[in-house]
């Protein structure tokens, strides 16, 4: 039985999805004003490790993942350069989409725009204002009333009775320490340039909060499995989603909430004056492969603190090599094909199924490795030995989605390995000799073939 620890109720519970065989999961996409972080892909990896163990299990993942193409911040980016909210946020939800497709992350079925979702926004507004959970202000602005919602601070535990209430607040993200009436409906301000639609109170613009609810009921219905995020979103943005959903519709909302932990980088906080503030790009010019990279930010409890360093490259490097070196051993031997695996699977799946444990799992998988090498040095290994082996390896790579793909290499070591083609043919063999010494330096083997250069890790 699969547990996750459910931050709503603050423990562990059996998965149970609503229909039988199938999950509904929302994750909460980025906001495209600017190029995304390591930190922000520590969350997007995170989900889609909780995804491919889903779909591992045997069930069916329905997957919505929002762009968020209209706040503050996009508003603000447009404004500052000057330039259309569409070519900001097409810009970069480009960049962001390939960044997914670069760390190998399962594409969700649909990413919802907010600039394309507007009207199920205003319909959802309107049952809340309806219902007296909402009021228009002067300025035309409708604002959620926290009052009138009893359970509101229940994701993060705020006691209502104790903490001071003010009026209200227009801005998206706001501290703990003072809950406050949030925006539903901003009112057009001379700020936002072109950025408006029409609604029954006037012109205006949507609130963040509003918009991850109407899309989420939009593609998975009123009431859904799993909603996902960083731990960064749980206030204020989940707890208004919570109570200005479950108002909407009189129904609950979300089974199952799950947020991972933040990203530390050299111990601290990213910071691009520290010089430790890496995008995707940043690190692949690094000489880091999305696999290496992968592996990394899937090494930790997705509940826990993890800690990236540059120094960390190698330790993924030769992890990832003991797989495939096994990997090779086994594939050059032959054996019969059968549908079995190694005892060890049992335990690598009770890992997971234990609220997603990477960590063990991990532990599970590379002791099971260091046994299989020793048992193949011993010549101890069976046919079915090896057949149980391979399927392992491709079902934990279904998981991790750590090992490249065959004859994969960085496109500097195959420049190189061009390079080196060009010298040989030119019968300059002591450049050809250089340039095999950089590929090992990189970790990886050139070897000349009579069907040409082969390259395998080091």
């Amino acid at each position: 039985m699969l547990q996750f620890y459910n931050s709503l109720t603050r423990k562990k519970e059996d998965f149970i999805p609503i229909i039988e065989g199938k999950v509904s999961l929302y994750t909460c996409g980025p906001t495209v004003y600017d190029t995304a972080h390591i930190g922000n892909f520590r969350t997007f990896l995170f989900e889609d490790f909780l995804k491919r163990v889903l779909v591992a299990r045997g069930f069916e993942v329905y997957h919505v993942m929002n762009i968020t193409d209209v706040d503050d911040k996009t508003i603000k980016k447009s404004m500052t350069e000057g330039k259309p909210l569409s070519e900001i946020t097409d810009y970069y939800t480009d960049l962001f989409k390939k960044d997914l497709s670069s760390l190998k992350i399962i594409q969700a079925d649909v990413y919802p725009a907010a600039t394309k979702h507007v009207d199920a926004m205003v319909k959802m507004i309107q049952k809340l204002i309806d219902k007296n959970h909402a009021y228009v202000t002067k300025d035309g602005s409708v604002f959620f009333s926290i009052k009138s919602y009893k359970n509101y601070g229940a994701l993060m535990r705020i006691n209502m009775d104790a903490t001071r209430h003010s009026d209200r607040v227009s801005s998206d993200e706001y501290s703990l320490d003072n809950p406050q009436d949030f925006a539903l409906w901003k009112a057009y301000k001379e700020e936002d340039g072109d950025v408006s639609w029409d609604s029954p109170w006037g012109k205006g613009r949507p609130g963040w909060h509003m918009e991850c609810s109407a899309m989420s009921m939009a593609y998975l219905g009123d009431h859904f499995d799993i909603h996902c995020g960083g731990v960064d979103n749980k206030f204020p943005h989940h707890e208004n989603e919570i109570a200005q959903s479950v108002c909407a519709v009189d129904t609950p909302f979300v089974n199952f909430w799950l947020h991972s932990e933040f990203l530390l980088v050299d111990g601290g906080k990213m910071s691009k004056s520290l010089g430790n503030f890496y995008c995707i790009s940043d690190l692949i010019e690094k000489d880091f492969t999305a696999e290496e990279i992968r592996y990394i930010l899937l090494n930790g409890h997705y509940r826990t603190k993890i800690n990236f360093t540059l120094e960390k490259h190698h330790e993924a490097k030769v992890s990832i090599r003991r797989i495939q070196e096994l990997q090779s051993r086994l594939k050059e031997m032959n054996s019969e094909i059968c549908d079995g695996f190694p005892t060890e699977m049992e335990q690598f799946n009770i890992a997971l199924e234990n609220d997603l444990d990477s960590p063990n799992a991990l532990a599970v998988f590379f002791e099971w490795i260091r046994n299989a090498n020793s048992k193949l040095d011993k010549k101890a290994f069976t046919e079915s030995d090896v057949s149980e082996g391979l399927n392992f390896i491709a079902y934990f790579d279904s998981i991790y989605g750590i090992l490249p793909k065959a004859g994969f290499a960085p496109k500097d070591v195959i420049d190189l390995v061009g390079e080196r083609e060009d010298a040989r043919q030119n019968k300059d063999w002591e450049k050809s000799d250089k340039i095999r010494d950089q590929i090992l330096e990189k970790g990886w083997i050139v070897k000349d073939k009579i069907n040409g250069p082969k390259l395998t890790p080091k």
